[in-house]
């Protein structure tokens, strides 16, 4: 079930569990996906990006508010790929560094940052569920979510999977294009937002969860976090990579995240 999109808590749990009947809406929901022209042209575009950074590393800028603490000339002058994910457009304003793509899969996200998606030339990975808001360009790729929890998506021509969290998502990515040695930044793990997981909830006030107030603010509604299944799925890419001789990093400035290993981002990008 896609924990992301708050369905978990909007559903009173079923007495019984029918194996067939949920393979057969497993399936039911894939061939929707796959009998539109716009899957076969989005699989298209995503088995360009397989492995065309074999060996190499990569960056992946989480939202939380320790991203400020970045030095992001550092990041341009070490040209070393990036993944934005979300809304970090929001940063554009503070800084000439720009991502070299950006992931997407919340459906609240992309309906509120749906005018910056529509206009940007950053190659974009966006949830298929998107196509409702977001136009289909050369620059983007949508991606069906499979709703089977523990996943890891090695190939993501096929299906993601959300893993609670963008990052998962991001971290797939990145091992379909090939990338040996990820870091993390801005993945602080940490809200002052608390709840059910998953929940849908009406922002008050500034943000003070995200890098900045204007992330989610004044009314806007976002779903919160669940930081556990995310520490799951964190633990299951971070098996993956090991198992393939890969490694993910935590390079972010303090936080709470302690499943990765903990890096100075200057050390990643000149040691590593």
């Amino acid at each position: 079930m896609n924990i992301e999109s708050g369905n978990v808590l909007n559903k009173a749990p079923r007495n019984r569990i029918n194996p067939y009947l949920e393979a057969a809406v497993l399936v039911a929901r894939r061939l929707r996906w796959d009998i539109i022209p716009l899957s076969w042209k989005s699989r298209k575009k995503i088995k360009k990006w397989r492995n065309q950074y074999q060996g190499k590393k990569a960056i992946i800028l989480c939202n939380g508010p320790s991203l400020n603490k970045v030095d992001f000339e550092l990041l341009d002058n070490a040209s070393i790929f990036t993944f934005g994910l979300n809304k970090i457009n929001l940063l554009f304003d503070k800084t000439d560094f720009r991502p070299s793509c950006i992931v997407a899969v919340n459906k609240l996200v992309m309906e509120q940052n749906r005018d910056f998606y529509n206009t940007t030339e950053l190659p974009l990975f966006l949830q298929d569920i998107g196509k409702k808001w977001i136009k289909n360009r050369k620059n983007t790729c949508f991606l069906n979510a499979c709703s089977i929890p523990k996943l890891f998506a090695r190939d993501c021509s096929m299906s993601i999977n959300l893993g609670s969290t963008v990052t998962y998502v991001a971290m797939q990515l990145a091992f379909h294009m090939g990338f040996s040695n990820i870091a993390l930044v801005g993945c602080d793990h940490d809200f002052n937002t608390k709840g059910p997981g998953g929940k849908k909830t009406k922002a008050e006030g500034e943000d003070q969860n995200h890098f900045d107030s204007r992330y989610f603010s004044d009314g806007v509604q976002w779903h919160l976090p669940d930081l556990a299944a995310s520490e799951m799925h964190y633990e299951i890419a971070k098996n993956v990579y090991k198992h393939y001789g890969k490694k993910i990093f935590n390079c972010t400035e303090g936080g709470k995240l302690e499943i990765f290993e903990r890096m100075s981002l200057l050390d990643f990008i000149n040691n590593v």
